[in-house]
Parts: structure tokens; C-alpha cells; sequence
């Protein structure tokens, strides 16, 4: 890919931890404006990768966010160019989901500034988006898990950056509030925003523009979601125990239920 086009890219990322090395040197790159799923089995090191993408884990190599190195970024530069929704907050289960969500405006604001109108603003437009303005007053710990995960898409959404990194999601989502996501991702992309999910559900993985697999801490193969390659691809990191077909007018993943039968 013409670096040009990548909003980010990594060279040689590396990550050990207790002496084990988790990802192994890889090259990878992410267009801008376009939604790119993360998928692999279970400890193949997917959330690895994003973490090291994002800065937050120590990482050999390099990762460039809209051609600028992450490694000479100010933190508040960094912030304000790439947003992250990881898998778990702690310590925020008695702030009101209001004040969460204001957190993703810190990147835009002098620290002896309160929230702006626009900051204001903002909140109560992300909030509408993932339907979770009527929660604003209620602290974390009273909400569901899906609840929950609603405000803090709308927490990661309220930084604006042209970059977003989200770790699994979907996780305590009902089907509507997945649909909703999904609308929510393509209104990013359309504005030209470039997403990167981690994702276990397969076949909404499918509905990304691009895949990139994971195995083993290595990059198994990146290509667009309605290639045949990557549907092999995915086959073969779960050793051919799903099935890629076509199901009104969508690519969707099925358990290949023949290779279990063999086994058994």
C-alpha cells in the first residue's frame, strides 16, 4: 500500500512480554477511510497487536499515525489523532456516564479549561449516536454490560480522531445495538475516519472492507473481506472448522460441522 494512503502503519512491530515473544516482526498497514476487522483464534495475539498499534503496550519497531511517527508524538497530539476502546475500564464504576463520555474531549482541551460548548456539543451528538444520552446522569457500576459498552464507544467517538482502534466491540451487545454499531462504523468511514476492530463475531467481521488475520502472533493474511483469498485464509487459521458462504448477498462464517464429525 502507497504510504501515502495509510492513515496508519507499522514496520518490524515486535512486542515480548516475560520473555515470551507474543508478536512475532510484522509489517502492516491501514488504509484511510476504510474499516479493517481484526480476526484470529483465541491467543493468536490480536488485542496484542492493537495495544502495540496504540502505544500502550512496549513494542520493538515502528508505527507511523497519519505520517507522523507514534514514537515523537506529545501524548496530547497522540490522543488527539487516535482513539482507543479497549476491553475494560476499571476504577470508573462510580463516575456518571455523562462524565465518561466528556473524558474522549480531554484531548481538545487546555488543562486549566473546563468542557467547552463544543465539547458539550459533541458529548450529547455521540451519546445520540449509540443511544445512551438518556444514561448520562447514571454512574457506570448501575448499567448493564451493554449499556455499558455503549458509553464507552461514545466515550472513544467523543475524541473525533481520524483513527479508531476498538478491542472486541461488540462484547454485551444485543443484535439492534450490533446493528447499530455496524451503521456507526460505515458513517465513521464515510467521513473518511479508518477503523480497526478486533472482532470474535466472524461474520460481522466479514461486513469490514478489509481482514487482516492473526496466528500465532503472525500476520496470516490481510486482504479485502470479499476476496476468496481471505475467505481460505480464515479456513485455514481455524484449521478449516468454518466455512465462508454467501447468504443474502453477504459474505457470512458458518461452523463446519463435517470436519468435527470426521474427528469424532
Amino acid at each position: 500500500m502507497n504510504p501515502a494512503a495509510s492513515a496508519l502503519q507499522a514496520r518490524g512491530l515486535q512486542v515480548t512480554l516475560g520473555g515470551r515473544t507474543v508478536l512475532h516482526p510484522l509489517d502492516v498497514s491501514f488504509a484511510r477511510g476504510c474499516w479493517t476487522s481484526v480476526a484470529g483464534p483465541n491467543g493468536a495475539g490480536k488485542t496484542t497487536l492493537l495495544k502495540a498499534l496504540a502505544g500502550l503496550l512496549p513494542a520493538a519497531g515502528e508505527v507511523d499515525v497519519v505520517g507522523m511517527a507514534l514514537h515523537s508524538m506529545a501524548p496530547q497530539a497522540r490522543a488527539q489523532q487516535l482513539a482507543w476502546l479497549g476491553q475494560t475500564t476499571d476504577g470508573d464504576d462510580d463516575v456518571r456516564a455523562g462524565d465518561v463520555v466528556m473524558l474522549g474531549r480531554l484531548p481538545h482541551q487546555r488543562w486549566w479549561q473546563g468542557p467547552s460548548a463544543q465539547d458539550h456539543a459533541v458529548v450529547q451528538k455521540v451519546m445520540g449516536q449509540t443511544q445512551c444520552w438518556a444514561l448520562r446522569h447514571r454512574p457506570l457500576a448501575h448499567l448493564s454490560g451493554g449499556e455499558r459498552q455503549r458509553v464507552l464507544l461514545a466515550r472513544a467517538l467523543a475524541v473525533e480522531a481520524p483513527v479508531l482502534l476498538m478491542d472486541e466491540p461488540l462484547a454485551h451487545l444485543d443484535m439492534p445495538h450490533q446493528v447499530d454499531w455496524l451503521a456507526t462504523v460505515r458513517g465513521l468511514v464515510a467521513q473518511g475516519v479508518t477503523v480497526v476492530s478486533v472482532m470474535h463475531e466472524l461474520s460481522l467481521a466479514l461486513r469490514a472492507d478489509h481482514m487482516l488475520l492473526i496466528d500465532d502472533g503472525r500476520v496470516a493474511h490481510q486482504g479485502r473481506c470479499d476476496d476468496p483469498l481471505t475467505h481460505a485464509a480464515l479456513r485455514q487459521v481455524f484449521q478449516h472448522r468454518v466455512s465462508v458462504q454467501q447468504l443474502g448477498g453477504r459474505w457470512v462464517a458458518m461452523p463446519d460441522e463435517g470436519l468435527a464429525e470426521a474427528r469424532s
